[in-house]
């Protein structure tokens, strides 16, 4: 019998993509102990921006979610989102960071690290991979699927190849914005599946409507692995629906190893989460409808309910379908990066800029002009130096590992943080977010100062 391996994303992909990462802590762990029952090959459920959402708008601590879950899941294997070099961030950090950060999550539970590079640079991937082999995990090196002139099968072939041979244990195809169609699917997979010999794993999103015929044609493909969301966070900007694969798979004589009575019983808790956060407004509507647009703006869930809230809280939703016209444009003239963090936010901030302003790059944030010069790594394509001068004037370009000009940072993040850095964690959060970091852990160490009304305005309205 034919099989197919499924891993659950609710915990952290589809409420990112649904509503912004705002689900808590408090809401995941009623049931946990049911979803190990269920027969998922992993539950996806740290980084992305679970962390930064936990220590921005919840007032929570990351770690301790990462413990408690570890505690109710001793049969599913955990797995988690990692921006290689930028870990959960957006810069990239010194390589004695990323050792730190993968010592600490793979001591407190992580089984499976999904790394990817923005830029589908494997040179960003190289110091987490080395970690992620020292301490014992399961790397699942990524690649981030797109669709412009430079990224075709035999792009994606070799990159395949690179990263099987650099010791993946399992690869990823991540389509970020639901754009992966049937036909590539049925050409690309097996071309991947030619030049590995570990798992392959698809991933995708059903914004543009897509997706459920995309997993049926990439399981006769040959994939290995899919990702799903259980029905009440599903569809939309989410994945397609855990139980709908599970059944129509079953029938079609694929085993999924999910046992759909225990799926029934985690969609039945989750819809009364689901309800919940539609009733005091932190999951929009709009976000579980399907928009076949996203074929052509090519925009991600996670970066379709953030653009959504900037937007809200800038007072300009009318100009939602402006900037996301806008969006496809920006690219281009940076060179046709995927759209996933951090450059799913660059993109997405520069093309608010550049409708809001009424004047393209008028206002150019510093993480533009930072990965013009190359500090982010190599763009897939060309940038126009014309273009490139008219943002960074004369300022050198760089063409090695961006990491190598980063001195060591941990020790010394450590004596910054002084009498707040309780412990290893501590100091992560505050390298990964100084400012909001440092608010978070005076909150949880110190008696309440002025500083912490910002956090609860934050927490309130969100970004």
């Amino acid at each position: 019998m034919t099989e197919i391996r499924v891993n659950e994303t609710v915990l952290r992909d589809a409420h990112q993509s649904l509503m912004a990462t705002r689900m808590s802590t408090d809401d995941m762990l009623p049931i946990v102990e049911k979803m190990d029952q269920a027969g998922y090959y992993a539950l996806e459920m740290w980084g992305g921006a679970t962390y930064d959402s936990a220590i921005r708008f919840l007032n929570e601590d990351p770690w301790e979610r990462l413990r408690e879950i570890r505690k109710r899941t001793p049969n599913t294997k955990l797995m988690m989102l990692l921006r290689g070099q930028n870990l959960i961030g957006y810069r990239h950090y010194a390589d004695d960071l990323v050792d730190k950060f993968i010592e600490n999550a793979t001591k407190n539970g992580i089984d499976i690290f999904r790394i990817f590079d923005a830029l589908n640079d494997p040179r960003n991937l190289e110091a987490s991979l080395k970690a992620i082999k020292k301490y014992g995990a399961h790397a699942q090196l990524t690649i981030a699927y797109t669709t412009s002139e430079v990224h075709t099968v035999e792009y994606y072939k070799d990159l395949a190849e690179q990263y099987n041979n650099m010791g993946a244990d399992s690869i990823c195809l991540k389509d970020m914005a639901g754009i992966l169609t049937p036909a590539v699917a049925r050409e690309l997979i097996p071309a991947i599946k030619e030049v590995i010999d570990v798992p392959l794993n698809l991933h995708t999103h059903a914004t543009s409507s897509t997706a459920h015929m995309t997993y049926l044609t990439a399981v006769e493909a040959g994939v290995d692995i899919i990702d799903t969301a259980i029905s009440p966070f599903a569809e939309g900007t989410s994945q397609p629906a855990t139980e709908s694969m599970a059944l129509a798979f079953e029938e079609l004589g694929i085993d999924t190893h999910l046992d759909i009575d225990v799926l029934e019983e985690i969609a039945d808790y989750f819809k009364g989460i689901r309800d919940k956060y539609l009733e005091n407004g932190t999951l929009d509507p709009k976000m579980m409808f399907a928009d076949p647009k996203a074929l052509i703006y090519q925009v991600p869930g996670g970066m379709l309910s953030n653009l959504n809230s900037q937007l809200r809280e800038a007072g300009a939703l009318d100009k939602y379908d402006e900037v996301l016209n806008e969006v496809p444009n920006v690219r281009a003239d940076l060179g046709y990066p995927p759209l996933v963090t951090p450059m799913s936010q660059m993109v997405g901030t520069q093309a608010v800029f550049n409708i809001l302003t009424r004047e393209r790059y008028k206002i150019v944030p510093n993480e533009i002009k930072d990965y013009l010069k190359g500090f982010y790594g190599k763009t897939p394509a060309p940038v126009d130096e014309e273009f490139r001068r008219s943002i960074i004037g004369d300022d050198d370009v760089i063409d090695f590992r961006p990491a190598d000009r980063l001195d060591p940072e941990f020790d010394k993040l450590k004596e910054e943080l002084g009498e707040l850095a309780k412990n290893d964690e501590d100091v992560l959060t505050y390298a990964l977010f100084p400012q909001t970091g440092r608010e978070y852990l005076e909150k949880k160490y110190l008696a309440p100062t002025a500083s912490d009304e910002p956090i609860k305005i934050q927490a309130r309205y969100g970004k």
